[in-house]
């Protein structure tokens, strides 16, 4: 399991696994995450119209995933 500080170490590599999870995501939402997991959330939430709670937990199972 990938903690958030080694995604955030390594956003670059990370940005495209991002945008394949969540394709409405935009370059500049990524960007402007900028590695702040609370950011990504809410550009998530806004994105797809879930709930702060919906997008900690799709946050938490990607995490998984790697």
């Amino acid at each position: 399991i990938m903690n958030w500080d080694q995604i955030k170490g390594n956003l670059k590599q990370f940005q495209g696994r991002v945008r394949e999870q969540w394709g409405d995501l935009t370059d500049d939402d990524v960007s402007v995450a900028e590695g702040n997991r609370e950011q990504l959330e809410g550009r998530i939430q806004e994105r797809y119209g879930i709930t702060k709670e919906e997008a900690k937990r799709q946050v938490d199972d990607w995490m998984r995933k790697w």
